[in-house]
């Protein structure tokens, strides 16, 4: 009888569902956005503003304003690749011309964005830079460093490269200064800019092909060094001592030198070279851990190239002579996808599966590699050991030792996505794989069935959540919602319009989940690598809130009032925690729906009458912003 309520209820549930869905068909938007040129692209940033890239330039949308927030149509239209946002910022380096290095031949042209602000804070024509070698956001600082040629009215100057430092809180210039001097006699140098300049308290140290130059805040030389063609550096703590890396044989291997910050000079009796390109570098008590990978040579064949992987190599270095501290450096026959930093050694895991860990003395900690399947999705923490959840398995392995927790790993065919959580009332791990829900008790390891959840249109789940009434679980177009003890409270299915339709949707917790990421993948472009400390932290498993206080906080610790706008962004609870959003095809056409994640039932629906609608979602401010056509955004409001 019980069953029997609950299926009635479940069915007056879904009825109130499709009749509030129809009564909200007519809504309008809460903005309408005219740019008055074709529409090509449209970019949801980190902060919640959307930027939008027409055939005249560029302009940005705050959805509770009227109007665009900027437009920057100085440069015309742009193309994809010269639009950069720089990751977890609020930040657009817009480029024209030939980037990087020395160009004698054509005009280059930059500009810098704060799109909280609405305001261009840096734009080389106004300032008559004539080329630009180097546009280089610096954090924390919150400086950008220029390096090119300036238009002057004193002899020789327009001729000579320059550095220049400006503040992007206000947009002024802090201090410039030449890499030769202007007028020198002799014959001409190349004193083109070749990597990332290094801001530190009193200095600025910047790469050139004729050396690392060190000039102080007042645009006096402190040294030079002969490094040439250094692609970036960084400096330890204390910023005494400066690591600078040097890309050789045609950028496929590196070099890396360590000099001192007050004269220049090496601290090694030699140089150190690593097979391919520098990846991660960790700068520890213990000494320096380097990851670098190696690109597939290819050297038999177009075949053989596009069938090779590529390898990483890990070496750990002496800090004070550079000599590798391991007599035999750990096999990783792969790609290293996880690498982390322990109080015992380094911890990581390969894309092509396994996982291992090795002292700092280069004796392994783990009694032999662990195998696991390929792509390691998931290794974090657990009160339980290391809980690793891959394409075709998952388990929870000692951390000291390696050995298994679990009696054998959970096998399951091989997935594109497997979404799970920790039931931390009833003490157990929730994956999703095979069309079914496994529970596994986090003290014993035993794997019990807990509920089937096949999804439409053979879904993988890719997301799970513990919320007040059970267990959610969600696909693009499909959710579902069980008690704790595994009986279905519903099963929504939305169709997909085509896959060709398909929005991106950038959630607040796929925004903050990748925070890690972005400020990695910075580093490794060649930002200062040393800006936010370490990103080699193993997290907490489940522990969203701990990354997003993360972000909050590095956003906070640069001076700004868009970065306190930022902080104040990742603080905030996302405005549509509650709520899923699908794009289906309705009666009146395609639309996006909201979805109720308690109850399954639709509070939301919005026509978007396109077939195939091009539109974003912000989850955390909670608003739609949709192309309407070639011309016009409609932004909508998804928290009434």
């Amino acid at each position: 009888m019980k069953a029997i309520i609950k299926t009635l209820w479940t069915a007056i549930l879904m009825l109130c569902c499709v009749s509030n869905g129809y009564a909200q068909k007519a809504e309008a938007p809460e903005n309408t956005y005219d740019l008055g040129a074709k529409i090509n692209e449209m970019t949801l940033t980190v902060g919640g503003i959307l930027v939008v890239a027409t055939n005249d330039g560029l302009a940005g949308i705050k959805p509770n304003e009227s109007k665009p927030i900027f437009t920057f149509n100085n440069f015309g239209q742009l193309k994809p690749e010269e639009t950069d946002f720089i990751p977890m910022t609020p930040y657009i380096v817009v480029s024209q011309g030939a980037t990087g290095g020395f160009s004698g031949i054509g005009k280059t042209k930059r500009a810098v964005i704060d799109y909280v602000k609405g305001k261009v804070l840096f734009n080389s024509e106004d300032l008559k830079w004539t080329q630009i070698y180097t546009c280089n956001v610096m954090l924390p600082q919150n400086k950008l460093v220029v390096s090119g040629l300036q238009k002057s009215d004193a002899k020789f100057e327009s001729q000579v490269p320059k550095v220049a430092v400006y503040d992007l809180d206000s947009g002024k210039n802090d201090f410039s200064f030449f890499l030769d001097k202007p007028g020198r006699v002799g014959m001409a140098k190349d004193f083109s800019v070749t990597g990332t300049p290094l801001l530190l308290k009193n200095a600025v140290l910047v790469p050139t092909a004729q050396g690392i130059i060190a000039m102080s805040n007042s645009g006096t030389e402190l040294w030079k060094s002969k490094i040439k063609d250094v692609t970036w550096m960084v400096a330890d703590d204390s910023g005494k001592e400066i690591y600078a890396f040097e890309s050789v044989n045609n950028g496929n291997n590196t070099r890396i030198h360590k000099i001192g910050d007050k004269d220049g000079a090496a601290l090694w009796a030699d140089d150190r070279k690593v097979k391919g390109i520098v990846s991660n570098f960790e700068i520890l008590p213990q000494g320096i851990a380097v990851v670098s990978n190696v690109k597939p040579s290819g050297e038999k064949g177009l075949g053989k190239l596009m069938a090779a992987k590529e390898q990483s190599h890990i070496a750990f270095l002496s800090a004070s002579s550079g000599e590798d501290l391991w007599e035999k450096a750990p096999k990783t026959n792969g790609y290293v996808q996880h690498f982390y930093i322990m109080e015992d050694g380094i911890l990581f895991g390969l894309f092509e599966g396994g996982i291992n860990k090795i002292a700092f003395d280069g004796k392994p900690l783990f009694k032999k590699p662990l195998k696991t399947g390929e792509n390691i999705m998931v290794m974090a923490h657990t009160p339980q050991g290391l809980l690793y959840i891959t394409g075709e398995d998952a388990n929870i392995v000692n951390l000291e030792s390696g050995d298994q927790i679990w009696s054998k790993p959970l096998k399951y065919k091989r997935a594109t996505s497997v979404a799970s959580t920790f039931d931390s009332k009833n003490n157990r791990y929730m994956i999703a794989a095979d069309g079914k829900i496994m529970a596994i008790d986090a003290n014993s390891g035993d794997v019990n069935d807990f509920a089937q959840c096949n999804f439409e249109e053979k879904e993988d789940p890719s997301s799970m959540q513990i919320r007040d009434g059970g267990i959610f679980l969600s696909s693009s177009q499909n959710m579902a919602m069980y008690d704790f003890n595994g009986s279905e409270s519903y099963k929504v299915y939305h169709k997909s319009p085509g896959r060709s339709t398909f929005g991106k949707i950038m959630g607040g917790v796929m925004a903050v989940a990748s925070t890690t990421m972005a400020v990695s993948m910075s580093a490794v472009a060649g930002a200062n690598r040393s800006a936010f400390g370490s990103m080699n932290d193993l997290d907490s498993y489940n522990d969203y809130g701990k990354d997003a206080k993360r972000a909050a906080d590095m956003f906070s610790g640069i001076a700004g009032a868009s970065f306190d706008y930022l902080s104040k962004r990742f603080k905030a609870t996302a405005a549509t925690e509650n709520s899923q959003f699908i794009l289906t095809k309705l009666s009146n056409g395609v639309g996006l729906v909201k979805v109720n994640k308690d109850s399954g039932v639709v509070e939301k629906e919005i026509i978007l009458n396109d077939k195939k609608p091009e539109y974003e979602v912000d989850e955390m401010g909670g608003y739609l912003f949709y192309k309407a056509n070639d011309k016009t955004i409609y932004t909508y409001n998804l928290k009434k």
